[in-house]
């Protein structure tokens, strides 16, 4: 429904995740899109969420903290005619990920590269609660010289990107024997 559609423009201070990152997450994730509520947080431009609607998932939920992403969002949801399918969030990521009860199957996380390590991990933890179904993701977003948090036990590495100075990691649940 989206495809071949020109989003609004970015608002100033983000840093969207680049067309080719875009292209090799989701060829990446396949099928696992398909029917799966998506999250993305500190979502921008929403291209990541409105990426995974248009490749079939359910519904989408879109949280940021600055005013011009979430008029972003919208413009956006509304040129790809995605409004019905998606949620949006004006709040602080960890606020929202705390007061929230709503379970994911795919949760992308697109945080500042300047975040800190202690903000980082508080997100790995809240996002764990978070995930529901089997085969659940988790795409986190990190600058390729930049800390990476630790990751729950039952968490693992399914996959590992890198365009530029991004590091795309695909996060899923561990299947023990």
């Amino acid at each position: 429904m989206a495809k071949g559609r020109r989003l609004a423009p970015v608002p100033t201070g983000t840093r969207p995740v680049s067309d080719r990152a875009r292209e090799g997450l989701f060829s990446s994730l396949g099928r696992a899109v398909e029917g799966a509520s998506v999250l993305d947080l500190y979502a921008g431009t929403g291209a990541l969420g409105i990426e995974a609607l248009s490749r079939g998932a359910s519904r989408a939920t879109f949280v940021d903290s600055a005013p011009g992403a979430i008029r972003t969002i919208r413009a956006n949801l509304e040129i790809t005619g995605l409004v019905s399918s998606a949620g949006v969030h004006r709040r602080d990521v960890l606020r929202f990920l705390r007061a929230s009860g709503d379970g994911y199957g795919i949760a992308f996380a697109d945080p500042p590269y300047d975040t800190d390590p202690e903000t980082l991990n508080a997100l790995v933890g809240a996002l764990s609660g978070r995930l529901e179904g089997a085969g659940w993701r988790v795409v986190l977003t990190r600058p390729v010289r930049g800390y990476t948090p630790v990751i729950p036990v039952h968490w693992r590495v399914a996959r590992e990107l890198r365009y530029g100075d991004t590091h795309v990691l695909v996060h899923e649940e561990v299947r023990w024997a």
